[in-house]
């Protein structure tokens, strides 16, 4: 999720008896027993059979299982996961319809209160819900304050009281936000405080539910920065335990997954005989191959063909390809990925033929190399590589205008019209597929990216030559799309293993267990 908030997670204590102090920091995830993840055995690929038919109820058991599945997935490789609250824009059918039954609701209390005598069925109802919410957030620990709660929220006492007319909600309220404020992170002092202000007591009651719901999501969040480094350990057995049983129930989970690493095959082999000394071209670094063609044989190896599947995922065309099974919890994640990929190309480009007309005398000059980029990447945000045409050619008018400026600060003499034209003409030609430059800058990236496929060679490669004014963003992003394909290679390793053995390469070299 985009822009996540920053929020400190709701409350822990160190006495267990007393009233729960708000924490700055995240409590350590409990140690589980080892036997909560099964290790398991090698899988096992799916026969050929016809896909067998499911049920509505497994349809619906295996969406449930899948969302686990994507929800513990998404906690590991995204630190900034969080749940939000979701505001719906406020002309939307959702805002509207939402809006609407609530005001219904809190306009049908405030009749109930009105009447005399009072009907309190709707009140009760909700202060119910409101102590179960409280209840709820609370820790193990804190017995002392559940037992306060329960006596000062004695429901069957409240009823007692309604019946006779001497309930007092304003007392009930206050000690519901002291309670509040015992147990809400810092981030919502203010918005209980400001509920200690709200007189109408349908209007406060209102309030209250928002306020606990803020503090329900903040308990949540922190549920998830507990369990975290829990996930992180086991993380690998668990996604693979739970693809077995999806696998076992849709026997086909696996064939665009199979299609894409018969493409890499074919792409290695054919490179094999093309260039077969430089394999990492391809995405097969020799530092992370077992060998781009086997002892035996002119077969790719198993390793320099999965390193070619992952860098195909920076040239997917979706519109064409279908995406592999194994990598759709990464699929948003990658697209991403590629898209800065694409991104620092055009900017790495840029500024090399701009370097290549503007001489070393002006592109050393203090701050305009920054410059440049600054108004690059500000005319490429959020543009897909199908709008890159048009982009140039606002780039390529403001490159010239910072030129003429700089040049002019500087006391060098302006461009010629002709060499104008050519600064300009060459950053348009950018935008075309066969652009030298473009080639050449797009392979150096890709080469430089294919030696971060494994962590452990991370941050220990030398820049390739043209690269250097974007190296802190490309380090950023080779150290993204290390990462996840760190963690898919562990989490379905065995199953692009076995792939590859049982179908893709059968003729690979033996004796390869894992990558």
């Amino acid at each position: 999720m985009s822009n996540p908030r920053e929020e400190t997670p709701p409350s822990d204590c160190s006495d267990p008896e007393s009233v729960p102090c708000r924490p700055r920091k995240a409590r350590q995830a409990q140690e589980s027993h080892d036997g909560d993840m099964p290790s398991l055995c090698p899988p096992q690929l799916p026969t050929s059979s016809p896909p067998r038919v499911l049920s509505m109820a497994e349809l619906l058991e295996t969406a449930q299982e899948v969302s686990k599945m994507t929800i513990a997935h998404e906690i590991v490789v995204n630190r900034d996961f969080k749940l939000q609250e979701v505001n719906f824009s406020p002309n939307s059918l959702e805002s509207r319809v939402k809006e609407t039954l609530h005001k219904a609701f809190w306009d049908s209390l405030k009749e109930q209160l009105s009447a005399s005598p009072p009907d309190y069925t709707h009140v009760i109802q909700l202060l119910q819900e409101i102590k179960e919410t409280i209840l709820s957030l609370l820790l193990p620990r804190h017995s002392r304050l559940r037992g306060q709660i329960e006596e000062a929220l004695d429901m069957e006492l409240i009823r007692q009281e309604a019946e006779h007319g001497a309930l007092d909600i304003p007392n009930l309220t206050m000690y519901i936000l002291g309670t509040m404020a015992m147990l809400c992170a810092p981030v919502r002092d203010e918005e209980v405080q400001r509920l200690r202000g709200v007189t109408d007591p349908v209007q406060l009651l209102r309030e209250i539910f928002r306020v606990l719901d803020l503090m329900k999501m903040d308990m949540v969040n922190f549920t998830i920065q507990s369990l975290r480094p829990h996930l992180q350990d086991h993380s690998v057995q668990y996604e693979q335990k739970k693809f077995q049983e999806l696998l076992a129930k849709l026997p086909n989970s696996l064939d665009h997954t199979t299609e894409w690493l018969h493409k890499a095959a074919a792409e290695v082999s054919a490179s094999s005989w093309s260039s077969p000394s430089h394999p990492e071209v391809h995405g097969s670094p020799a530092p992370l191959s077992l060998g781009a063609v086997s002892r035996s044989s002119s077969t790719p190896s198993p390793m320099s063909v999965l390193n070619q599947g992952y860098m195909n995922l920076l040239r997917w065309e979706p519109a064409i390809e279908k995406y592999p099974e194994t990598l759709l919890m990464d699929q948003a994640r990658l697209q991403e990925v590629q898209l800065q990929v694409n991104q620092l190309t055009i900017l790495a480009a840029v500024l090399l033929v701009s370097s290549s007309v503007c001489g070393s005398a002006l592109f050393s000059s203090p701050g305009f190399v920054d410059r440049l980029k600054r108004v690059t990447k500000a005319l490429l945000e959020g543009l897909p590589h199908t709008r890159f045409r048009e982009a140039l050619l606002d780039i390529s008018n403001h490159v010239h205008q910072e030129v003429s400026e700089s040049l002019l600060q500087l006391g060098y003499p302006a461009f010629t019209s002709d060499k104008s034209a050519s600064l300009k003409g060459q950053i348009r030609s950018i935008a075309e597929d066969d652009n030298a430059v473009r080639s050449v800058i797009e392979q150096r990236i890709h080469s430089f990216l294919s030696l971060h496929l494994s962590p452990s060679a991370q941050n220990s490669h030398s820049l390739p030559k043209g690269l250097a004014p974007i190296q802190e963003e490309l380090l950023e992003v080779s150290h993204r799309f290390g990462s996840v394909i760190h963690h898919n290679r562990q989490v379905y390793g065995p199953y692009y293993l076995a792939i590859l053995k049982k179908v893709v390469l059968p003729g690979a070299e033996p004796g390869i267990d894992s990558f």
